[in-house]
């Protein structure tokens, strides 16, 4: 998730069959290009000028380190997945591979990773969520440096103002933008666009109510896309919600067209950036006072390409050790504003980032989205965007859920 700092991209959905052939025909045939022996690649999306100085300044560290050569090479986001697939045809993969970590289970069900654990990586202080973050099938395949999920970010002065506490339940926050909505401004804003960023930001209040990606008719699932109707009926959710990127949203909350909005730490630096903007981050506000408040686990983790050299996959594994390292992770952490993966890295950067602190209490009940569902998740993304589409344009919640959950058995 990226720009202004880390924005969301659209991802290209590749079929399973087409990875398994492309991956298949580099393992059985092995890594079929001669390289350095001393040079290694790692790809990344870091595009932003920020993001790949940062990164190269980690590779430089870890290449001193471990006493090697290490070249980055970035592509965009929605790049990285068809990009890696041409270079498994070409036998011509990185030795380092970032992927987001919701497409990292199809790459490794066409046989195309290395389970990190095979290559002497632990999971010793990650948190079991994001342990299965970087997990398909039972098998750890990604590495987190960092992790970024979404919350509640409200402006303090119109809050104040109206003299308002930050919502905590479904109910305060349906009240507080209600009252917070006038004129031009709405009282919140949030993405439900037909994309990826629109089942971003369902994740929580679906999972939060208790429903479930693997039953998308249900009636937890139904309560939430409920809530979100209700919302826009209030008027407190602008119509053009429908259309909206998280990166819209952000924009709006600057502008002062919203007094509160659901989005994640990638827009931080914006929102300091913006003069006169007094601006605080809590836990999106649950069904009812008590229960957890459940996000989406976002971030990119470090692979390695199954290229068939065992030599040069464990050294892969190293270059993943250092980059993932508790310094390197509360450095990266510190600059991108996302949160450590590391438990005892987090609690190092909750002492030098004190305002994100309630990011942290957020990341810690978070979870991955292709936890329950692996590959399966992306089939599953594309029902909920058009259910929830259609349901914020007037067809009923039931209807357009059980159409996306036949969508999904069916696989149509």
């Amino acid at each position: 998730m990226r720009q202004p700092r880390r924005r969301p991209h659209r991802r290209v959905i590749v079929p399973l069959t087409v990875v398994s052939a492309l991956v298949g025909g580099v393992v059985l045939s092995g890594c079929g290009q001669q390289r350095d022996a001393d040079v290694y690649t790692v790809m990344n999306s870091s595009t932003d000028e920020s993001y790949h100085r940062w990164d190269a300044q980690t590779l430089a560290r870890c290449s001193k380190t471990l006493g090697v050569r290490i070249e980055q090479q970035s592509v965009p986001a929605s790049q990285v997945m068809t990009k890696a697939l041409r270079m498994a045809s070409s036998k011509s993969l990185p030795d380092v591979l970032q992927l987001d970590a919701s497409e990292m289970p199809t790459f490794a069900e066409a046989g195309g990773l290395i389970p990190l654990k095979d290559l002497g990586l632990t999971t010793k202080d990650i948190p079991e969520g994001i342990v299965n973050f970087g997990s398909y099938d039972g098998k750890y395949y990604g590495a987190a440096r960092t992790v970024n999920t979404l919350a509640l970010f409200y402006n303090k002065d119109t809050l104040a103002k109206a003299g308002l506490e930050v919502p905590t339940t479904w109910a305060e926050m349906q009240a507080t933008a209600k009252t917070l909505t006038q004129g031009k401004r709405y009282g919140l804003a949030l993405s439900a666009g037909g994309a990826e960023d629109g089942v971003f930001q369902f994740a929580p209040f679906m999972w939060s109510n208790g429903g479930d990606e693997t039953k998308l008719d249900s009636p937890q699932v139904a309560g939430a896309l409920d809530y979100w109707k209700a919302l826009l009926k209030d008027g407190s959710l602008s119509k053009s919600t429908v259309n909206w990127t998280q990166a819209d949203v952000n924009d709006q909350f600057m502008a002062g067209n919203a007094a509160m909005m659901i989005n994640g730490p990638w827009q931080v630096e914006s929102l300091n950036a913006k003069k006169g903007l007094n601006w605080g981050i809590a836990q999106i506000p649950v069904p009812k006072a008590g229960d957890d408040s459940v996000g989406p686990l976002g971030g990119g983790i470090l692979t390695v390409p199954n290229t068939g050299d065992e030599a040069r996959e464990k050294m892969s594994a190293r270059i993943i050790g250092c980059m993932s390292g508790e310094q390197e992770q509360i450095t990266y952490a510190i600059n991108s504003w996302m949160v450590p993966a590391n438990e005892k890295a987090a609690a190092v950067w909750r002492t030098k980032a004190p305002e994100l602190a309630a990011l942290a209490d957020q990341v810690a009940t978070a979870r991955s989205r292709t936890a329950k569902l692996g590959a399966q998740w992306s089939s599953v993304s594309l029902a909920l965007q058009s259910a929830f589409q259609s349901a914020l344009t007037g067809e009923s919640s039931e209807a357009a859920l059980k159409r996306a959950q036949q969508q999904v058995t069916s696989g149509n």
